[in-house]
């Protein structure tokens, strides 16, 4: 057990937040994603993607890093801004249909 770094009380490792305060307990998130199947080149590798949100030590950033088995082979880091423009480039908003588009320049 260890204490909230917030209000002192005592939490169990497993809880993100704290269960008194709501205070959030890790200022790290991972996710790992997994190689495209068809890429014969990939099979072994992974992006892991690392959220830190920011403390006195650490700014917040996104950082990017890519495994071969059990190790790292590079790495990167990019602020809030670029992260959210990294963003909007994979999920772009869905396009208009054609025939609302035409609408809008003829002004019908």
């Amino acid at each position: 057990m260890r204490t909230c770094r917030h209000c002192g009380n005592g939490i169990e490792d497993r809880f993100r937040y704290c269960p008194w305060c709501a205070s959030p307990q890790r200022r790290k998130l991972v996710e790992f994603f997994a190689p495209h199947p068809a890429v014969d080149g990939d099979h072994a590798k992974a992006l892991r993607v690392s959220r830190y949100l920011g403390d006195d030590e650490t700014v917040p950033q996104v950082r990017f890093s890519i495994w071969n088995a059990d190790r790292a082979d590079a790495a990167v880091s990019l602020t809030e801004d670029e992260a959210a423009r990294l963003t909007a480039f994979l999920a772009p908003p869905p396009r208009r249909a054609l025939l609302d588009q035409l609408r809008d320049t003829l002004r019908l």
